[in-house]
């Protein structure tokens, strides 16, 4: 019986893959083409829809099927962290889903748990268009979306227009990501951010405080110690406030990287997320864009996917190394196979996210991971991924 069930989950995630991957891997082979935001949007307009409508007959059978094919149960994979229950340590990072309009139904992906954001207090155009590059080669993207979200007020309507259960009672566990506002002094920037989350707070699981993006001028000054800790100070004091986690740049200096997981621990923070957008071109400084001609050296912008893997990797090491094994490392930056999760996993991240990896691998890659992960436990003998965190145990293929 459990044979035949693995059978036709397969068989099913093949079918998605395949439909996949004939009408947006066309799109996503080449730079040129369609205009990756335009397609981004096009994609969240039609899921934040099902969303909204995922008790209508039609909808809801839809979507029973989708998870039928891309979910996979496997107690091995749940984890409690930070009082949360993860049913398994895949999740998608923030900056894709940036108003939260399909919150709803982002476990019938398979993933585990979802980070919606960024969210700011003012609604904010982002950046002028284009802002998001792909580079399709390299199974990569460079991003200057500069924070474009319909404001917290926004947000909150439109999580409560999804009906969804109350925290600690979902599918999957939702995180929101907030950053600060562009027109807000980085003196107001507590304030800022507190705004946001006492209005959000209720809605989140957890919430993650982002200083690290490099489209919002000035942002990233926030990660320096002085800064961060009076920022975490200001929001922890808030009624209600959710498991706080920051989410850090893969440029740090290793003194920067250290001191922040000293004041992780010191703070109460609930974790630590490693890493966002690179402004770092890791090779790739001569690289054109099509779109303007211009090289990722003269280009602004964070760059994501495949070539920040090995950056992510070494930030994450040096926080586990400084934070010792307590604090929970979200990793995320580049993951995109079972290997590449597993190496993260191994290295101190209880859980793992992905975005621009999952944008070129497709549906079929969430499940991909669990098998994998799960093949692993297998491999190594451990009856539970809590015992791979951390251990350094290699990719056995």
């Amino acid at each position: 019986m459990k044979g035949a069930m693995v059978s036709a989950q397969q068989e099913g995630v093949s079918g998605t893959g395949a439909l996949y991957s004939r009408f947006v891997g066309p799109l996503l082979a080449s730079d040129e083409g369609a205009d990756a935001e335009q397609l981004s949007q096009l994609t969240l307009t039609a899921l934040g829809q099902a969303s909204l409508r995922r008790d209508w007959p039609l909808v809801s059978g839809a979507l029973a099927g989708l998870g039928a094919e891309l979910q996979r149960q496997d107690p091995r994979l749940e984890q409690t962290l930070f009082g949360c229950r993860f049913p398994n340590p895949v999740g998608l990072a923030a900056g894709f889903d940036k108003n939260a309009v399909a919150a709803g139904i982002w476990h019938l992906f398979g993933f585990g748990f979802a980070e919606v954001g960024t969210i700011t207090w003012h609604a904010q155009p982002g950046n002028p268009r284009p802002r998001l590059f792909r580079l399709a080669a390299e199974r990569a993207a460079l991003n200057r979306m500069g924070f474009n979200n319909g404001g917290a007020q926004a947000a909150r309507r439109t999580l409560e227009r999804q009906r969804l259960a109350p925290p600690g009672q979902r599918p999957a566990v939702l995180g929101i990501n907030l950053g600060k506002s562009k027109v807000t002094s980085l003196d107001l920037a507590p304030d800022d951010y507190a705004s946001s989350l006492e209005l959000l707070a209720p809605l989140a699981d957890y919430a993650v405080v982002n200083v690290s993006s490099p489209n919002t001028p000035g942002l990233r000054e926030l990660q320096e110690d002085v800064q961060l800790r009076r920022l975490v100070e200001r929001l922890r004091r808030l009624p209600g406030c959710p498991p706080l986690l920051v989410k850090i740049a893969p440029d740090l200096e290793d003194d920067a990287i250290d001191a922040i997981a000293r004041l992780a621990y010191e703070e109460g923070l609930a974790g630590v997320i490693a890493v966002n957008t690179s402004l770092n071109r890791l090779g790739l400084e001569q690289r054109r864009l099509a779109q303007t001609g211009r090289t990722l050296a003269e280009e602004a912008g964070g760059l994501s996917g495949a070539p920040i893997r090995r950056r992510a990797l070494e930030v994450l090491r040096r926080l586990r190394a400084t934070a010792g094994p307590a604090l929970p490392l979200i990793g995320v930056g580049g993951i995109d196979s079972a290997e590449a999760a597993w190496e993260r996993i191994a290295a101190g991240a209880s859980l793992v996210q992905l975005y621009t990896g999952w944008i070129y691998g497709g549906p079929e890659l969430v499940p991909s991971i669990l098998e994998g992960l799960g093949r692993q436990l297998d491999r190594h003998g451990l009856v539970h991924i809590g015992q791979a965190v951390g251990s350094g145990l290699p990719w056995i293929a």
